[in-house]
């Protein structure tokens, strides 16, 4: 698959021997949306507005940031907020299942572990979408519903469709398997807002949908083995350190810290999801992403450290949100309403 992603986002002629399938995947997948147009398969709607945060391309590009700065803004807001996953990457016996930060990863998935760790939320796992969505607002009392990923999960009635991109961007443009895409990019003019994991914002030949800019902006180095544990990443600045990444794109991890001022004697890449085993981690000092740290915690040595990264999304974003989710009927009080009980 690695060798394929490569040809993807590197325009290879190989690609073209893919049309056939990419061809039936354009079938399907179009047929698929005509039959929820239609109303012949239904969408179902739960009692509270719905945040889609997902993408058009396979592969992690920066959702999770994006899901917690969300949570966060309307959490401080008095809203109850419930974010709903797949639960990719976990094999858990029963859905729909709340997840909290002391289970395991490999049940229950690395993101919606670490999004029960940093939000402070409901999270709900459930492959089944509208299924978790109306546990996390029938059962568990939720008013806002944030679901990682999604954005092609029909079933699901959803009131804001939000997608992240990164540098890649949309690689060739084709859609899968001869390039990276699950929906053509017509898709970027019909969400609410594009965000882009990115400097720079791209410019695109055809009308899209709003844009804005995320940075992601680097907390205290965290020992995985003891959280009470953190250290600037200054003061690691002397020393050789290797570093891990089992996301989307580990070269955009690498150069972060490049960029930091570590010196990187090794960047061992590896794919999103990957399931770690012990001797994946090499001796001495290691760094890591925060979504591999919850993965390899039973076993990583006293000197594996993780980066928490935070998500900073203009005001004008969230103002944006803010005005549609107004018109579902939510309340959303002002920080200022908030802090003075109003």
């Amino acid at each position: 698959m690695s060798n394929l992603v490569k040809k993807w986002y590197g325009g290879h002629p190989l690609v073209w021997l893919l049309a056939p399938l990419t061809l039936l995947f354009y079938c399907v997948s179009a047929g698929r949306r005509l039959l929820f147009k239609l109303g012949v398969k239904k969408a179902i709607k739960v009692n509270a507005p719905v945040i889609v945060v997902g993408n058009i391309s396979v592969g992690g590009n920066g959702k999770t940031p994006v899901v917690l700065a969300l949570a966060e803004h309307y959490t401080r807001r008095g809203i109850k907020v419930g974010i709903l996953s797949r639960g990719y990457g976990g094999n858990s016996s029963f859905y729909p299942r709340s997840v909290d930060e002391n289970d395991n990863a490999e049940e229950v998935g690395d993101e919606p572990r670490l999004l029960a760790s940093r939000s402070g939320c409901t999270v709900v796992i459930d492959p089944v979408r509208a299924r978790g969505a109306s546990y996390l607002v029938e059962e568990l009392g939720c008013q806002l519903i944030i679901c990682d990923d999604g954005l092609q999960h029909y079933a699901l009635h959803r009131d804001v469709e939000l997608v992240v991109m990164d540098d890649r961007e949309v690689g060739s443009g084709f859609l899968l398997p001869m390039g990276p895409l699950r929906e053509g990019m017509w898709r970027l003019a019909n969400v609410d807002a594009i965000i882009h994991n990115s400097d720079v914002i791209p410019q695109f030949r055809h009308g899209v949908s709003p844009q804005f800019s995320m940075s992601l902006q680097p907390g205290q180095l965290t020992n995985i083995q003891d959280k009470k544990q953190q250290a600037s990443v200054a003061s690691f600045r002397e020393k050789p350190v290797s570093a891990l990444a089992g996301i989307g794109s580990p070269q955009r991890f690498f150069n972060h810290l490049k960029a930091m001022g570590l010196n990187l004697v090794a960047s061992l890449p590896f794919p999103d999801h990957y399931h770690f085993t012990r001797d994946d981690i090499p001796n001495g000092t290691v760094i890591m992403t925060e979504k591999d740290a919850v993965k390899v915690a039973s076993y990583a040595h006293d000197d594996c450290w993780f980066l928490p990264v935070s998500a900073r999304i203009s005001d004008a974003f969230f103002n944006n949100i803010d005005n549609k989710l107004a018109t579902t009927g939510l309340v959303i009080e002002s920080e200022k309403e908030k802090e003075d009980g109003v």
